[in-house]
Formats: C-alpha cells, structure tokens, sequence
C-alpha cells in the first residue's frame, strides 16, 4: 500500500502547460482514499464529524428558501443578508468590517485559489511554513513559484524571526501564508507577540499576509465557552489593509456546502470578481440562501458550542492516550483549538513506512508528516492525527493499537 507523489498521466500526443506536465497529485488525498477503507480507524482525514452535523435544521432551511425565494435555483449575485450575517460572525472574532468588506466564495479553498492568482506572477515568490497546508501549495503550483520556506514553533508558531530575516534580506514575496489559529497540521497557534510583529512587518515591507482561519470558531477552553472573546485576534482585527482573511462554513456546518467568504478591501470586488468569475461564474445561490436562513433562526451559537464541547472532549482522550501509550522519545503538540495533533518520533523513525503496517495490522490510519512538507524538507519522522471525526468511544483503543507499530 506504498503511496508515491506519481505524476498525472496524460495523453501522449497533447501538448500541455508547462507546469501541468509536471503536476502530481496531492500525496494528502492519496493517501486519505487508501486508508479511508471498510474496518479501518482513521485518524487521517480532517474531516468534521458527520453526526454533528445541523442535517434536520439546514433542511427545513433549505426546504423554506426553495418554497418561498424563485431566485434560489438561478444565476444569482452575492447574496447580501448572507453578506450581513458573516459581517456578524466576524465581530465575534474580534474583526470589524462591514457587509460590503465581504468576498462570498465556493468554499475557502477557493479564496485561496482566488488571492493566488490576484497577487502571485509566476515565478513570483511566496512565503510557506516548512509544513503547511497541503491546499496553499496546490493553489500556488500553477504559477511556479519559488517558494520561501520558514520553520514553525511547535508552542508558539510560525518563526517571525525567520520571516524578517527573509524581507531585510531583499525577498519580496506576493504573500505571507499563515493558519494563526489551530495550523493545519500542526495544531498549534501563533502567539499574541509573534502576531503583532507579523503585521508589523506587513506593514513595513508592504507584503499581503493571506490568513486562513478555518478553524477560528473551534477554540476551546472556559473563555471561549463563556463567551468572552479568545486573547489571540485574528491578525485581520490587528492590520485590515495588508491582511486578507480567509473563512469557511466547512468546519462549523458541513464541508459539502462548499461556502466560505474572505475579507478584503472592497475596492478590490471588481478585480476579485473577475478571477472568480473565471472559476465557477459564482457560488450556489441556493447555498447562500439556505445558509442565510439557518442563520436567521439564531442557531448556530448553540450549534457551535456543541461542536467545541464535543471536540474538546475528543481531544482530550486522544491526549490522554497519547501519554499512556506512546513512547518518551516523542513530542506532540497540545492544540487549544481546531482537529489535529502532530506528533514527531525521532528521525530514525519512518512514519512513511509504518503505515502500511499500521493499516495492515492494527487496522488503524494516521497521515504521514511528509504530505504536508514544502519542497526539500524532511518530515518522514512526523505524522498527523486528526480527533474530530473518530467515535470517542473508539480513540483510546485507536491510540494503544497505533502505539505497537510505532514504538
């Protein structure tokens, strides 16, 4: 069950872009469809838990909008009560900006997509944690660019140091990428200090931070359950003219949605519409729609409490576990928020290797740190483990029978 980073194949005789002849498949969702297999444990796919999911509540949405809205089912612009609840949602993420501040999108990965093309020339540079998030790096292929990479603390984040080393020494990249809240993968969260000298140096150099805050309403802890706003801002709340803030519905209401928003200065709609335009003409009117009315019955906050009540406790097995059953010479982080943990064994351990052992034997999957390493670096000794979607009654076991091929 080895999986290679294998080139795409093509039709021999087609002559295709230069870099789509050298195009390869995400390793992430290679890997995700082999070891998503029947009797398997996976702690693999970021996915959200499906039996969380508003199912009833967005029908009864979905089944008012399309009796009572005939434009639900046609070419539609962006729908502005939409618009005006995710101004709302932004608030309680400690971010002002008004409903016309707001870029509805077919799902984050499309603002990413979207910003990509807006700010990056090909062969234009880019600034990348060493290991990131898989989908930044696919959105970004396509213009072929050279790629600067900086390290990533696993208790405080992104090593900021790092980047103003890179824009002192001349780099002047189209963008910073950053998840200041619960990375993907590596769970950690950027720190209050490092997030200030980050816009600072946005400032300064006049270099666009793009901020992916996917996982921004699953914070845990007292603070956030009592309502209070987290101490950490998103760095969109700290800069609102270099930071483009990217948000999705996929982790608080369902990913099959495919709805997200960014925010960004208005005056760049026009241009930003264009692009999208070219991709999709534009979102689901239906999807706006429905999501707009299940937002108007007030039931999210109640909604996404659940969800952080039952992630937390999802998380805290998988770190109990972790300390009865893995080895000392591991470290893993201890997020305070999003759906993963990573977890790095010393380097003489291949974690690329053992998991076909780990599906084969165990019957129980992980993700290899390597899928999310930027080019040239080195992460066969890490792996990944997502919470969010594991029965809890399932995680403990999960852990102590990944434990035996791993130690």
């Amino acid at each position: 069950m080895r999986i290679e980073s294998a080139a795409i194949p093509s039709a021999p005789d087609l002559l295709l872009a230069d870099w789509a002849r050298t195009m390869r498949r995400s390793v992430l969702r290679q890997m995700i469809a082999v070891v998503s297999q029947p009797g398997v444990l996976s702690f693999a796919g970021g996915l959200p838990a499906a039996d969380l999911f508003p199912a009833a509540d967005y029908a009864q949405a979905v089944a008012y909008v399309l009796e009572s809205d005939p434009r639900a089912l046609q070419y539609s612009p962006p729908y502005p009560p939409l618009k005006a609840h995710i101004s709302h949602l932004m608030a309680q993420r400690g971010v002002t900006c008004a409903a016309e501040d707001i870029f509805i999108t077919t799902g984050a990965q499309q603002a990413l997509n979207v910003l990509a093309q807006m700010l990056l020339n090909r062969g234009g540079q880019v600034v990348l944690e060493e290991i990131v998030y898989t989908g930044i790096q696919q959105v970004v292929a396509p213009m072929q660019p050279e790629i600067l990479t900086v390290p990533t603390d696993l208790e405080t984040g992104m090593d900021v140091d790092a980047v103003a080393a890179l824009l002192a020494g001349g780099a002047r990249p189209a963008f910073i990428y950053v998840i200041p809240e619960a990375h993907n993968p590596l769970g950690v969260s950027l720190s209050v200090e490092k997030r200030y000298r980050l816009v600072e140096l946005a400032r300064h150099y006049q270099t666009p931070i793009v901020e992916d805050d996917a996982y921004g309403f699953l914070i845990y802890g007292s603070d956030r359950q009592n309502g209070r706003l987290p101490q950490r801002q998103p760095l969109r709340a700290l800069e609102p003219d270099w930071v483009f803030y990217v948000g999705s519905f996929s982790k608080i209401l369902a990913p099959a949605l495919r709805l997200g928003w960014m925010a960004a200065p208005r005056a760049l709609t026009p241009k930003l519409t264009v692009v999208k335009e070219a991709g999709d003409l534009e979102t689901s009117a239906l999807t706006q729609r429905a999501v707009a009315r299940y937002l108007d019955e007030g039931l999210l906050p109640d909604h996404v409490a659940h969800l952080r009540q039952a992630y937390q406790q999802r998380r805290d097995m998988m770190l109990a576990a972790l300390e009865l059953y893995f080895p000392r010479e591991a470290r893993w982080t201890k997020p305070d928020a999003g759906m993963f943990i990573w977890v790095e064994f010393p380097s003489d351990v291949d974690c690329i290797r053992l998991l076909d052992a780990a599906v084969a034997t165990e019957h129980v999957a992980y993700i290899p740190g390597h899928a999310f390493a930027a080019p040239g670096v080195d992460a066969s000794h890490c792996l990944r483990l997502s919470f969010s979607n594991c029965p809890p009654d399932q995680i403990a076991d999960g852990i102590r029978r990944l434990a035996r091929v791993l130690c």
